[in-house]
């Protein structure tokens, strides 16, 4: 990670290599450059918790299968592409929002639009100003959803339908920073559908089926079902199919250090072959 002395592009655009299939792909919490006037209070190293540091490499592979592959530049913690623009908990505005604001469960866990805290510490030391709010929706977060919208649009027009995955990593402990109490161990993978309504249960199948047969742990929705992104473009009645892929950071890092382990060249490859099951499945239904 660093912190920018200036702006940067708020994401990298990855296009097919190969032949373009309906399949877009979108990593919005991989980012790991900083902005300078994000100023937290909080220690580098519980701050960068928030990341899904190295999914976007994980699947580099979408595009050489003919999908587009959108990942975030700028991190979570200083806005979040997953959630509603107003998602917002007034509580940490110096002033009144200008509009009405819906804060939702995950504002109230301190993950809104802006988080208000990373394992339950404080981001700020400070109140936020309207300005800069809008100043990070502005400049990070609406450039990113546009070009999201962009590319899943331009496939639906082209295709006559689009498979969008969101592409994600939790933290191995995600039950306990979640406050629930299971007795079962997490997942290798989550796939979340909101409960099954935003894709089109052949290919949760397809992807379940490959990761269980490789040897991993599969669940579906369970810690993690998906939110404003897939909410937004899943809508399979109109061959407009959103998933959630999480994969447990512990597969592939060191959680403490953000360092790869030696297990990280062969999570990446098996998701590569997936991403070439995947588009196989994707032209057998265009």
């Amino acid at each position: 990670m660093r912190f920018a002395d200036s702006d940067f592009d708020p994401y990298t655009l990855s296009l097919p290599t190969a032949s373009p299939i309906p399949l877009v792909c979108d990593s919005p919490h991989s980012g790991t450059t900083y902005p300078a006037d994000f100023q937290p209070a909080l220690a580098v190293h519980i701050l960068r918790t928030g990341e899904d540091t190295y999914v976007d490499e994980l699947w580099q592979s979408i595009p050489s299968v003919g999908g587009t592959l959108l990942a975030a530049n700028f991190p979570r913690s200083y806005i979040d592409p997953n959630r509603e623009p107003d998602d917002i908990d007034p509580n940490l505005l110096a002033e009144p929002w200008t509009t009405a604001l819906h804060p939702s469960e995950k504002t109230r866990l301190g993950h809104g639009l802006i988080w208000a805290s990373a394992r339950n510490q404080p981001i700020y030391d400070r109140k936020l100003w309207v300005g800069e709010v809008e100043n990070r929706i502005g400049t990070y977060y609406q450039p990113y959803h546009d070009a999201l919208r962009k590319h899943v649009d331009g496939a639906h027009a082209r295709h006559g339908v689009v498979w969008h995955l969101n592409l994600h990593s939790m933290p191995s402990d995600s039950y306990e920073i979640l406050g629930m109490d299971v007795d079962r161990p997490l997942a290798d993978f989550v796939l979340g559908d909101r409960d099954g309504v935003t894709c089109d249960p052949s290919l949760v199948g397809i992807i379940e089926d490959f990761l269980v047969d490789r040897g991993y742990t599969v669940a579906r929705n369970d810690p993690f079902k998906g939110v404003a992104l897939i909410a937004r473009i899943g809508r399979p009645e109109e061959n407009r199919h959103s998933l959630q892929i999480e994969i447990n950071r512990a597969l592939y890092m060191d959680e403490a250090s953000f360092e790869k382990i030696s297990n990280f060249e062969n999570v990446q490859r098996d998701l590569s072959e997936l991403s070439v099951r995947i588009a196989d499945f994707v032209r057998s239904v265009a």
